[in-house]
């Protein structure tokens, strides 16, 4: 048993106001839930209007599902969003 860990940085320009933010943030980890039944949080940066930072995290049976899962999820996040990926971290414990 694994645990896979993605923290994904967004850049969204156009929120001006952290009810903006909430707004998008909401409607992504929803998004991220639903599709692939993982915990999913806003975990930095919540004061701050235009970055957006996500973190995902799911109980895996081994290394190569976490990879795909991890690929999977950044690359429905970078299709479901308006927002800009500008850095993403993976970590499998």
């Amino acid at each position: 048993m694994r645990i896979a860990v993605l923290k994904i940085k967004l850049y969204a320009p156009w929120v001006h106001s952290l009810k903006e933010k909430r707004m998008v943030v909401k409607s992504i980890l929803a998004k991220i839930r639903n599709k692939f039944q993982v915990s999913a949080a806003e975990v930095e940066d919540q004061d701050i209007h235009q970055s957006i930072v996500v973190g995902v995290a799911a109980i895996v049976p081994h290394s190569a599902q976490a990879d795909s899962m991890m690929e999977e999820i950044a690359r429905f996040v970078e299709q479901n969003t308006e927002a800009e990926i500008v850095a993403e971290e993976r970590e499998l414990r």
